[in-house]
C-alpha cells in the first residue's frame, strides 16, 4: 500500500477487514492535532450506524485491519 498522507485523511473512506456488527464501511470525520498541527489521532464513523471511535491514524496503515475506500 501506498504511504498515508495523515493531513488528507479527513472525509477519506476505509472497508474494515473484518467488519463486526455489520459496520464495514468507515468515514474518516475527524482529525485530532497536536499544538504543532500535527495530526495524532483520527474520528473513525461507521456508515451504517453512525458509531464514532476515536484511533491512532497509524492503524489504517495496517492492511489486516483496514482497507482504503469502500470495497
Amino acid at each position: 500500500m501506498n504511504r498515508i498522507n495523515p493531513n488528507k485523511l479527513l472525509l477519506s473512506k476505509w472497508t474494515a477487514a473484518r467488519p463486526q456488527n455489520r459496520e464495514k464501511h468507515f468515514l474518516v470525520t475527524r482529525l485530532f492535532r497536536d499544538d504543532e498541527g500535527t495530526v495524532l489521532e483520527i474520528e473513525l464513523q461507521a456508515v451504517l450506524t453512525q458509531r464514532s471511535e476515536r484511533y491512532q491514524w497509524q492503524i489504517l496503515s495496517e492492511q489486516d485491519h483496514w482497507r482504503f475506500g469502500w470495497l
